[in-house]
């Protein structure tokens, strides 16, 4: 088995790229061409196995490349976005052209190659505010936002080459996710690192939004089961531990792990546009139990202490990095 990973550099792909290395699993991490040679997190992970490593810079968008890098990989996983909402408001077109077109570029690969699978992954945002809860993979789909239409859209992609052609494909839709290397963009990240910063007013969004989140390492795990899984292909599964916490809640709980008061300001810049805003993410996530034979650790009121606590940590110990100045 060898693996290609689109946006491998990033929070959730540099944590699988690690896990899947420590596995003895060949692993080719396209990271976006940058004129720094930077490898994003990969830089940052220590003592990574270059033995089951080949980094390579390119872009999604060039079919070209994509399929000459791709030629002796069994498996893709595509973890590469534009992943920021606030930036889908302001560059629609580009939240299009990589999180739509650069799928389509994956799935004409795929189609030509039979053997080849493709692991999509989708985003809970698909489904906007919930219509019903917890919300199973059969929940309707909702553009509330560019970005999330762009995902609803590549998610549709990915269906349709599974009923047209055949191929090989399996979509999974996290939940939130978030720990260390998360993007301080991030509502958890922010909290922690305006903390961190000592700011006696903690500056957010809206707070009345909740969300189901899920600690990277069972995101993670995730992928491995669908990497093992048989014969799942046209499937879709969301990844969530199905106990949702609103922004309030989260700040409160930060709050007490690192022993700081502020006050809260809720900050007009912050939010999303009303009909924009996600009131509600709550996964049901009984199918990927069952069929992956997914077990997330970090469930539960505990479970989402828990992973807070190792984000924390791993937050304070890189709070000189110029990264996380930012609020």
């Amino acid at each position: 088995m060898k693996i290609l990973i689109t946006g491998s550099e990033g929070f959730i792909g540099s944590h699988l790229v690690e896990k899947l290395i420590s596995k003895k699993i060949h692993v080719k991490a396209l990271v976006k061409y940058n004129f720094m040679n930077s490898w994003g997190w990969l830089d940052d992970i220590k003592n990574l196995n270059k033995k089951y490593l080949t980094v390579i810079a390119g872009d999604i968008n060039d079919y070209k490349f994509i399929e000459n890098i791709s030629k002796d990989c069994s498996h893709i996983i595509n973890l590469a976005a534009l992943i920021s909402i606030p930036y889908s408001y302001d560059a629609p077109v580009s939240n299009f052209q990589t999180n739509l077109g650069g799928v389509l570029n994956l799935l004409e690969i795929i189609k030509s190659n039979p053997k080849k699978i493709l692991i999509h992954t989708s985003t809970s945002e698909v489904f906007g505010s919930a219509l019903y809860s917890p919300m199973d993979e059969k929940h309707p789909l909702q553009a509330q936002s560019p970005y999330s239409a762009s995902k609803i859209a590549a998610d549709q992609a990915c269906i349709s080459y599974y009923n047209s052609f055949n191929s090989k494909i399996i979509i999974l839709r996290p939940f939130n996710t978030y720990g260390p290397r998360q993007s301080t963009r991030a509502v958890i990240p922010n909290i922690i690192n305006q903390i961190i910063n000592k700011n006696k007013k903690i500056e957010i969004g809206s707070l009345f939004p909740k969300r189901d989140f899920t600690y990277v390492d069972d995101t993670v795990e995730a992928f491995i089961c669908a990497l093992n899984a048989k014969n799942i292909y046209g499937e879709q599964f969301n990844l969530g531990i199905s106990k949702d916490f609103s922004v309030l809640e989260t700040i409160k709980l930060i709050s007490k792990i690192m022993n700081y008061e502020f006050k809260i300001e809720e900050k007009k810049i912050r939010k999303r546009p009303i009909k924009s805003e996600v009131n509600k993410l709550l996964s049901n996530n009984k199918k990927a139990l069952k069929i992956l034979k997914w077990k997330p650790k970090y469930i539960g009121s505990n479970g989402f202490k828990k992973g807070l606590i190792k984000t924390i940590q791993w937050f304070e110990e890189n709070k000189d990095k110029k990264f996380f100045k930012e609020n």
